[in-house]
């Protein structure tokens, strides 16, 4: 039988590690409500904005005068993945699920006989990617100062990237992130960024038999393709933040009700073992008087 203050240790260990648990999920369903409202009010702006840039770049189409990042550099040999996860663990498969994509893509491009390029954003994701495709990254954004998500920091990573683009560093740049379902669920998500590429469902409307533009399509394109590329990240790291808490809450629900039921497993080898003992040194008594 196992020594009963071992058990009582274990036992009062896993209390310990029962109540950190519980205050994480607590944490996380807090931050989850707000991280999820800011995620689903993105979502308007960002698929009209994107109907509207698939109207302009269906009316531009393929002319000489559309702009490079939308047209695009007429390669695609060189490919950029910005893989973008969080600073912290303990959010189940969240970031491994990501990472995973990201992994798949890239040997796909280098099956393909590719040059690849990748960017992190976050901690996790660099440190899950170092190891097969260390020699393959060229930067990393930390995000582990950012308390509260904003525009602003989606513009330092898009003109850090649009800064490469236009050095000539890449021909295409793909995004991964996790788009936020529910609690349960967040989809590991693909994303071309660069050049730029709009779902037919973000371009039902069709803007151009709406509006007459001035000065030309062309020139506004060139405007806001670059707030296209932020826009996009923004959404993106918006999306992360709610997959990230909702993760975080049902991988510690789950380590909870885990701990409960280890408690009560080792209460009763506790009991057991103590009825054990109580037993043995019952018959020692019962013999010593016996042999008197």
């Amino acid at each position: 039988m196992a020594n009963l203050k071992v058990l009582k240790n274990r036992i009062a260990s896993v209390k310990s590690t029962r109540k950190i648990t519980k205050a994480m999920q607590m944490v996380a369903a807090a931050k989850l409500r707000r991280a999820q409202e800011a995620a689903e009010a993105s979502r308007p702006y960002t698929e009209r904005f994107n109907a509207v840039m698939a109207g302009l770049a269906a009316s531009v189409g393929g002319s000489d005068t559309a702009p490079k990042l939308l047209s695009g550099t007429g390669s695609d040999k060189v490919q950029l993945l910005v893989v973008m996860t969080s600073e912290r663990g303990l959010c189940g498969g969240f970031n491994t699920n990501i990472v995973k994509l990201a992994k798949a893509k890239a040997r796909d491009l280098l099956a393909e006989g590719k040059e690849l390029k990748i960017l992190t954003v976050g901690k996790k994701g660099r440190d899950q990617l170092k190891r097969d495709f260390g020699k393959h990254f060229i930067g990393h954004v930390d995000m582990s100062e950012v308390k509260r998500l904003g525009y602003a920091d989606a513009q330092g990573i898009a003109k850090d990237i649009l800064g490469r683009f236009d050095n000539g560093e890449f021909d295409v740049a793909t995004i991964f992130y996790a788009k936020f379902v529910n609690v349960v669920s967040q989809t590991p998500t693909a994303h071309q960024i660069i050049p730029a590429t709009f779902d037919a469902e973000d371009g039902e409307t069709d803007t151009t038999a709406l509006f007459d533009y001035e000065p030309s399509e062309e020139a506004i394109l060139a405007d806001l393709l670059p707030r296209g590329v932020a826009t996009a990240i923004f959404s993106g790291l918006l999306e992360n933040a709610a997959s990230e808490q909702g993760a975080r809450m049902s991988a510690m629900d789950n380590a909870t009700r885990n701990a409960g039921d280890m408690i009560e497993s080792l209460t009763i080898q506790y009991n057991r073992s103590r009825q054990a003992v109580i037993t043995n040194e019952l018959i020692e008594i019962i013999s010593g008087a016996e042999a008197l």
